[in-house]
């Protein structure tokens, strides 16, 4: 099972990165084949349909799109932005939804993946409003979110200088939650075996 892991942000210090980074240890030790991708590495100009018409899909979109089709699930942790999750986030989801050359369907890097949500936030509701924003924007790309996700409040204190959780029942919900994503798209992959 290949799961991508990614964090909403680009920032080296990141919480939500490293809330990601938790989570592929975790998916890596259950025996996915994890990918873990910095937003940094990527950089794309603001999405705009002219820029498109003229010059087709930026080069990162084109490798992003690739690393996106060829996962079977994806783990995604948002930091929250007044209330919503960021520009850098959304629109990387815009620029991999496009259709590279005629004939593909939009949204195919998105096509049967089961998506995990979680945020990570140094407040108290621990960026539960961006999961909601972010929830209804990855069921509008047709992708399978499954219900469980995870908010990690006052995470500035959650994790030590290695990037791991001091608190066992913090990684033990992280731990559920990617374990549920697997068990989520082995079932349907079995399911569309049969089909």
């Amino acid at each position: 099972m290949k799961v991508l892991f990614m964090a909403g942000s680009s920032r080296k210090e990141s919480l939500n990165k490293k809330l990601a980074h938790a989570a592929s240890d975790l998916a890596r030790c259950a025996g996915a084949d994890v990918t873990f991708i910095d937003l940094a590495d990527f950089p794309m100009p603001i999405y705009n349909g002219d820029l498109e018409d003229d010059s087709g899909l930026p080069e990162n979109a084109l490798a992003l799109k690739k690393i996106f089709t060829e996962q079977d699930a994806l783990f995604i942790a948002t930091p929250e932005y007044n209330g919503s999750f960021p520009a850098l986030l959304k629109n990387t989801l815009d620029w991999l939804s496009r259709s590279h050359y005629e004939g593909e369907p939009r949204m195919s890097a998105y096509t049967n993946k089961v998506v995990a949500l979680a945020a990570a936030s140094p407040g108290g509701f621990g960026g539960m409003r961006s999961l909601m924003a972010l929830r209804l924007q990855m069921a509008h790309l047709n992708t399978l979110v499954i219900s469980q996700q995870m908010a990690l409040a006052k995470a500035g204190d959650a994790f030590d200088e290695e990037g791991s959780f001091k608190d066992d029942k913090k990684r033990a919900q992280l731990d559920a939650l990617v374990k549920t994503l697997m068990a989520t798209t082995r079932a349907l992959a079995q399911d569309d075996t049969r089909a």
